[in-house]
């Protein structure tokens, strides 16, 4: 089944608002896929050394978009050589401006650490792990995501909606883009609003068709709800790519996790790295 000419114009509407409502967070800089942040306590060298492995894992997730291999067995064993790959590294405290005080002294004193890593040793550590650099630019990606609360308020987020916790949720999505260099977009509410239709429930049928629609961009759907049983969010996200939809799901998890996830998967399977992993907690 193909969408009738008025979905048609109304999803058309939906994702040209959504490319004209902010530019993507994440830059075609080749440069920043081997760049990574992490907050550390302090800056002792054992903070350290725990940072550049938590950014080592961040980075071959990132530059390879294999959300696996940031737990994978052979990169945990790595960790004690992560400072090697390491090229540069700097520091930004995070309560600059704030005085000292006897619970939070200098030594403990959360940090964003940040590390440049070495692109040369980093493909070559890919190619070992039987990996390869999913090179930028990446494709940029239209979220449309029907949203439960555990109010039971039912809305798509858009990005300029402005409920309670839409703000958070958008911010949720921006650090998972940037953590894996996937640029995800969300529509305007004005757009959203033209028919009142659900795109967040289009069925599989008519999903597949959005690929073509979005032109050079691509759309995942999906539904994101609270559930007191699972005590947490359910999510459910899907993917049309090359005439096949991909599925994938996250229960009992908090917003921040499910926006990884739907980050995560997209990346994976647009890298070529197949079918992500369900998120239960």
């Amino acid at each position: 089944m193909r969408l009738d000419s008025k979905s048609a114009c109304l999803l058309a509407v939906l994702l040209v608002a959504a490319m004209l409502s902010g530019r993507p967070a994440v830059a075609d800089d080749a440069d920043a896929l081997y760049r990574a942040t992490v907050v550390v306590s302090g800056q002792g060298e054992e903070r350290r050394a725990l940072g550049f492995a938590l950014c080592l894992k961040d980075v071959l997730a990132r530059v390879s978009g294999d959300q696996r291999l940031a737990d994978s067995e052979r990169v945990n064993r790595l960790a004690a050589e992560a400072g090697s790959y390491v090229t540069g590294f700097g520091y930004r405290d995070r309560l600059a401006g704030r005085p000292l005080h006897d619970e939070q002294g200098s030594y403990d004193r959360p940090h964003d650490l940040t590390c440049d890593f070495d692109r040369t040793k980093i493909d070559a550590l890919l190619g070992a792990l039987g990996s390869k650099p999913w090179p930028a630019p990446r494709p940029r990606v239209v979220l449309l995501v029907r949203v439960s609360d555990m109010k039971g308020r039912g809305f798509t987020l858009a990005n300029d909606s402005s409920g309670p916790q839409d703000q958070d949720m958008r911010g949720s999505l921006e650090a998972a883009s940037k953590r894996f260099a996937l640029p995800f977009l969300l529509p305007e509410q004005a757009a959203l609003a033209a028919e009142g239709q659900d795109v967040g429930t289009l069925p599989k049928t008519e999903l597949a068709d959005l690929a073509g629609i979005a032109g050079d961009d691509t759309v995942v759907a999906g539904t994101l709800a609270w559930s007191d049983k699972a005590l947490g969010w359910v999510a459910d996200w899907r993917l049309p790519v090359g005439g096949k939809t991909y599925e994938w799901h996250a229960r009992g998890v908090g917003y921040d996790d499910a926006f990884r996830n739907v980050v995560a998967g997209a990346a994976q399977i647009l890298s070529g790295n197949g079918q992500p992993a369900d998120l239960v907690k």
